[in-house]
Parts: structure tokens; C-alpha cells; sequence
């Protein structure tokens, strides 16, 4: 569950359960703080899984489960995935090493992070790993906006904001101390994570929202519209069971790396310089059900992954995985919305500009 339920019961939060964890869904009215994100800066309680990976063979042990190269440097972080045999995204995190404290902490979705340590604790054998579950002893909060980055200096003591993606810093706010990260950008907006014991996070909560420039206290459905304009594919809606390659996640993938479950699949159509499908943006006649097909002329040629009414552009847009061909190519598109078949037009990603670009957004080979 949230570790301030209360706090935000204080500021009028609607809850919904995201796996093991209770978050606020939204304050009344989420499109006035879609709008204070978008120009000025907002804040979130994160609904992660924590993992703490511990011992000498911690680097090596992660490493060599993930599709991307762990840090081994304190002060660093990476986006990677889970993947399985046949190249499909079981779950994504982001892996961070504070060898300040000998460990690596893990931030994955709530509903992952239980079954990645059970499975990980049959793996270790003889190598020196332990795995924690973590996720009650710690507050996880997003500060975005076009002003976070003065939102953030204007609080943090004893350390600058960090200026590069998935670095942290440490410092302190209040009598907290807190490990401000700098985001990848997931919302088109200049973003940071600042994480914090439990039991001081109502109090770093309070801080962010109402210390130096206030910040708009904000829910997942905000979250929803903020990211799907940024064109940010997540893990429960575009992630889950597909290809890395056909997202266009490559801020996932490290090419160079030794093996690791799925590798050598994501190689080949690396290498091969064509992934079967792609994520693409659309703007739609109406608002689509996530899995709605998409046609061009009488053909299925892929699905809606995720749809809203954006705040921004006061119209419906669309994640939608595509073919390659349907994806690149100029065919009239259509979309099935309440049963009838809605016009499609594609539009280049992100669907709004903001002060920062997701590293997450799809990117291609060819492109």
C-alpha cells in the first residue's frame, strides 16, 4: 500500500489497487493537474516494488539477468528488462548502485517485484546474492514539470540536482535525508524521483507539494495522459510480452553485452533491421478500447495498446501496435470505437512537445 495513505486521504484522493500496492488514482478533476504538470510542476507518490540485491556477486548476478549493463559505479542507474526465452518482456525495472551501502536497489512494477525475487532466490546457488523485498521501507515520490528542476533546488540541502538520466545525488530535505534520481524523461517533462526512509515521507511529501514552488499533488490517471502524450510505453500496456524490439525501448538493450535470457533473439532482429511491428502514434475519431483493432482498408493489421483523451490537444490519441508495413506506410486507417469503425490518422511521436524527451519513446533502426 502507499506509505501516506492518510496524507493523501488530506488532499481528497480517489485510491485503486496496482498489484500489491494501493495508489492514489487521482484528486478530483485529474485534467487541472495534467495541465499544472504540462506548465509549471506536479508531484506523485510512485507505486513501485523495491528490491535490495546485496553481497559480493551482487553487479554480476543482476547483470547477467537483464538486458542492459548494470552500473558499477555508485551514483548510477539504468533502465533494463526481464526478458524470456523467446525474446519477450517479462517485466521491466530500473537498477540503481549506491555501493556507498554495498547494494543495488531496484525499482520494478508492483505486480513483478514478488515473483522476480522468489525466482531470483532459486538462482543464486553459491554466488554471495542476497534479495530483499523492500517496498514498505521505502517512500518513492515524482516531482515533473517545466519548473522541477527549480523545484528540486529550491528544497534539496547538501547537494545539487542531478543533471543526467539515472544518476541520483544524496542530500537532504528538511531533517530527511532523501537520494534525488533524475528521471528519463517519461512524462515530456523535466522529472526526478526522490526516494526516502518510510517513515519520513509524509514529511517529504509535504515538502514537495508545499515548500519553495508549490508542487501539484497528482494520481495515475494523470500519470496515464501525461506519459501516453509523451508517447512512453509502459510495462502493463505496451510492455507486457512483447518484443523489446517491436516497442523501440533500444534505452533497454545493450548490444554489446554477453549473454542473458532472450539475447540472442533480440540480436538476430538487430541485426536483421526490421522488427515485425511497431508502436506508433494515432489520433482517432473517439476514444478506443486498449486491444481495439485497427484496420487498414479490410485487413487487421495490429491493436490500440492504450488510448485517452489528451488535456493537451483536447483530443483522443493512441499507442497502437502496428505491422511495419501499416506502421511506415501512407494506407487509410481505421479503428473500431463502440462498435463502428472510426478514421485514423498516424502522428509522429511524442503527440506534445514538453520540456524534456522520453528515452522511452519508440526508436527504430532505421530511423
Amino acid at each position: 500500500m502507499t506509505v501516506i495513505e492518510s496524507v493523501h486521504e488530506d488532499h481528497g484522493a480517489t485510491f485503486e489497487e496496482r498489484g500489491d500496492r494501493r495508489v492514489a488514482a487521482h484528486y478530483g478533476r485529474p485534467e487541472r493537474t495534467h495541465a499544472a504538470v504540462r506548465n509549471v510542476v506536479g508531484v506523485t507518490e510512485r507505486g513501485y516494488g523495491v528490491l535490495v540485491v546485496e553481497g559480493e556477486d551482487r553487479v554480476d548476478f543482476v547483470d547477467n539477468a537483464v538486458s542492459n549493463r548494470v552500473p558499477s559505479e555508485d551514483g548510477q542507474g539504468c533502465y533494463a528488462l526481464l526478458l524470456d526465452p523467446s525474446g519477450r518482456v517479462e517485466t521491466d525495472m530500473y537498477v540503481y548502485n549506491a555501493a556507498d551501502g554495498d547494494r543495488l536497489l531496484l525499482f520494478l512494477p508492483p505486480t513483478e517485484h514478488e515473483r522476480v525475487a522468489d525466482d531470483w532466490r532459486e538462482k543464486t546457488f553459491i554466488q554471495d546474492v542476497e534479495i530483499t523485498d523492500a517496498s514498505d521501507d521505502f517512500g518513492v515520490f515524482g516531482v515533473y514539470g517545466p519548473q522541477a528542476t527549480e523545484k528540486i533546488a529550491s528544497v534539496l540541502n547538501k547537494a545539487a540536482s542531478p543533471d543526467r538520466p539515472l544518476s541520483f545525488v544524496r542530500g537532504t530535505m528538511g531533517d530527511a535525508g532523501v537520494t534525488v534520481i533524475r528521471d528519463d524523461g517519461l512524462t515530456g517533462e523535466e522529472g526526478y524521483e526522490v526516494v526516502c526512509a518510510a517513515d519520513a515521507a509524509a514529511d517529504v511529501f509535504d515538502t514537495l507539494a508545499n515548500l519553495g514552488q508549490a508542487a501539484a499533488p497528482f494520481g495515475y490517471r494523470t500519470w496515464e495522459t501525461l506519459t501516453l502524450e509523451a508517447g512512453t510505453p509502459l510495462f502493463e500496456s505496451e510492455l507486457s510480452g512483447r518484443l523489446p524490439n517491436d516497442c523501440g525501448v533500444r534505452n533497454a538493450l545493450d548490444f554489446e553485452k554477453g549473454c542473458y535470457v532472450g539475447q540472442e533473439v533480440v540480436s538476430r532482429i538487430e541485426n536483421r533491421g526490421q522488427p515485425g511491428t511497431r508502436l506508433v502514434g494515432l489520433t482517432v475519431e473517439g476514444v478506443p478500447d486498449a486491444g481495439a483493432a485497427v484496420f487498414a482498408a479490410d485487413a487487421a493489421v495490429g491493436e490500440v495498446t492504450r488510448a485517452a483523451e489528451s488535456p493537451t490537444r483536447e483530443e483522443p490519441v493512441a499507442l497502437a501496435a502496428l505491422d511495419s508495413d501499416s506502421a511506415t506506410g501512407d494506407a487509410d486507417l481505421t479503428v473500431r470505437v463502440d462498435g463502428d469503425e472510426r478514421q485514423a490518422e498516424r502522428v509522429a511521436l511524442p503527440f506534445v512537445e514538453g520540456s524534456d524527451d522520453s528515452e522511452r519513446r519508440p526508436r527504430y533502426p532505421d530511423q
